[in-house]
């Protein structure tokens, strides 16, 4: 058996170790792949997006781990809610969720962003009028014109007034200056109401100078998540659109330099968003209703709020005139109505 000594051992180690050495000083520098940062801003205040975007975002960092973060940003935080689209196709910031219309979108679908009078009575409505309706493919040809990527739609709360003085009539809405999105304002003007745009934050102080009658913004959910609720008395039960509909809108080169696995993560990110707000603020709608104690709720006699819904559908066809792809939306809403009320409850009713 040959034996070795423990001084050659170490000098052929030596050796040996030194030749390794020089291999990997030697090799291609390899460098660990950079992590991917995006920068998202909501249209949400902080106390409101703890509910309807943070959850999900913190979900996406924890499972993207070392390969992709998304840094959230609150309400005009970065830019005002109304540059979001520009700041977005500029590449300024990566990823958005707002409504169309608050971001001011330059695209024909734009107007139906937000609260569209009546398009819809529940919240559900939306994700079938975008999944199973047609309006996804629509969204997604009218962003990519225009260098941006739109990703998912979905519900938010329907669309209620909360005010300092009591709302029992239509009358009652005459003069009110009230903080509402640009297509519900434009609309309300018909019945007297005057549409006031301020910085989201600057609201509740706005209402407490008087600046502010009342805010058309919301369901009661947001008026207590947000503070709405001690500032304003009145919380009227009829409401101008059934959901608000929003998505989450991402640079069309940011997004398309994702590799498939993250675009995927994020899809699932934004699905388990939208189911998050479908019970939050279904339920939340209803137990503030009965449980809740800052606003007296108050209502408009269902026929003359019947003269409001005629006015919508009026409204829609002026809106459908102005474009084939406005003409198409509309169409759409009209047809899907049309089968809600065949289909009988609980899909629509009275």
């Amino acid at each position: 058996m040959l034996m070795l000594s423990r001084r050659k051992i170490l000098k052929t180690g030596a050796v040996a170790g030194a030749a390794a050495g020089a291999a990997v000083v030697g090799a291609p520098a390899i460098h660990a792949k950079s992590k991917i940062r995006w920068r998202m801003q909501t249209y949400a205040g902080p106390a409101l997006a703890e509910h309807v975007v943070k959850p999900a975002i913190e979900s996406f960092n924890k499972v993207a781990g070392d390969e992709m973060e998304i840094e959230l940003y609150f309400a005009d935080q970065l830019v005002p809610t109304g540059e979001l689209f520009r700041a977005l196709q500029k590449g300024t910031i990566d990823a958005v969720q707002s409504d169309d219309d608050s971001m001011a979108s330059p695209t024909e679908v734009t107007v139906f962003g937000g609260y569209f009078p009546f398009a819809s009575r529940y919240s559900l409505d939306v994700p079938v009028l975008f999944n199973q309706y047609g309006l996804n493919e629509i969204w997604d040809a009218e962003y990519s014109k225009v260098g941006v990527k739109h990703l998912s739609a979905g519900a938010w709360d329907p669309c209620h007034f909360a005010t300092k003085d009591p709302i029992n009539s239509l009358d009652d809405l005459k003069g009110k200056r009230v903080f509402t999105f640009p297509t519900a304002g434009r609309f309300l003007t018909q019945f007297g109401v005057v549409p006031v745009t301020l910085p989201w934050e600057d609201i509740e102080v706005a209402v407490q100078t008087g600046e502010l009658d009342g805010i058309a913004w919301s369901g009661i959910t947001e008026d207590y998540t947000v503070g709405w609720a001690d500032v304003t008395d009145y919380f009227l039960t009829n409401n101008i659109s059934g959901a608000w509909a929003g998505s989450f809108f991402a640079n069309m080169d940011r997004y398309n330099e994702l590799p498939d696995h993250l675009k995927e993560l994020l899809k699932l990110t934004m699905d388990s968003s939208h189911y998050y707000r479908q019970w939050w603020y279904w339920g939340g709608e209803a137990s503030l209703r009965v449980n809740g104690t800052k606003m007296k709720l108050t209502s408009i006699p269902d026929e003359e709020w019947a003269s409001v819904e005629a006015a919508a559908v009026r409204f829609w066809d002026e809106i459908a005139s102005e474009s084939e792809t406005k003409a198409k939306v509309v169409n759409i809403f009209k047809k899907y109505n049309a089968d809600m009320l065949k289909a009988g409850r609980p899909y629509r009713y009275g």
